[in-house]
């Protein structure tokens, strides 16, 4: 029998230094992966379009978990919504805030109570986020506490672990950051995708009904053989 997780998980704390390395790389890495790897991108972010009701267009309220730089904004028509960023990082929410002044954005945790009444908002979107978070039923039990009776979650997490993630991540973000730092970045790995695609789809099963699933690049198991994996749940 497998070990029981025990949540939050506990991540090795790093020192000022890394800390300063791993903020610089978070923000550099989401400038690049648009330019340099846009096929995937399209998937990440085509994805959780799926998720949004035909049915609210007008009064749509939408929330995202973990905005980064606003990558997904691009890709969303923010005529016919409302929506909300949550952002961790205050400098990265400010990025935001200036590129999409029509936006709210909120710094905060998403892993803690968020400013906002039960039943808020009508669809929830997290993409490559839940892989980060090591009090992720927290997290899923205040999506579940802002959403809607009948509203969507619209997911895309890695393959990770995995086969062909592993080699992707060797040929791109492990080769970037390490020819611009001069750094191992397996360290850094260990610390990232702390929840495997199976404890993430598990925890979210628990509080939703998993409607839809879509792996990428291909659209058939295994798991190990695709690089990200979308799916869509409703409350």
């Amino acid at each position: 029998m497998p070990k029981p997780t025990s949540w939050p998980k506990v991540v090795p704390p790093l020192s000022d230094e890394d800390q300063v390395l791993h903020d610089d790389f978070v923000r550099y890495w989401h400038e690049v992966l648009p330019r340099r790897y846009g096929l995937i991108e399209r998937f990440n972010h085509r994805y959780p379009l799926r998720s949004k009701p035909r049915d609210a267009v007008g009064s749509l309220r939408t929330l995202e978990l973990g905005a980064g730089l606003g990558e997904h904004l691009e890709y969303e028509d923010l005529t016919d919504q409302q929506y909300t960023c949550v952002e961790i990082r205050a400098n990265q929410a400010a990025t935001i805030e200036a590129r999409f002044p029509g936006v709210e954005v909120i710094v905060a945790d998403c892993q803690q109570q968020l400013p906002f009444d039960e039943a808020s908002f009508d669809r929830i979107i997290a993409v490559h986020v839940l892989e980060h978070l090591p009090d992720l039923p927290s997290a899923l039990d205040e999506c579940h506490r802002l959403l809607r009776q009948g509203g969507v979650l619209g997911i895309v997490i890695p393959c990770d672990p995995g086969l062909a993630y592993g080699v992707a991540r060797r040929l791109s973000a492990q080769r970037i950051f390490e020819r611009r730092y001069g750094r191992p970045y397996g360290p850094f790995i260990r610390r990232e995708h702390i929840n495997s695609p199976r404890e993430i789809v598990d925890l979210v099963r628990e509080r939703f009904h998993i409607v839809h699933r879509r792996r990428f690049p291909w659209r058939v198991p295994p798991l190990a053989a695709n690089l990200v994996l979308g799916f869509t749940a409703t409350k």
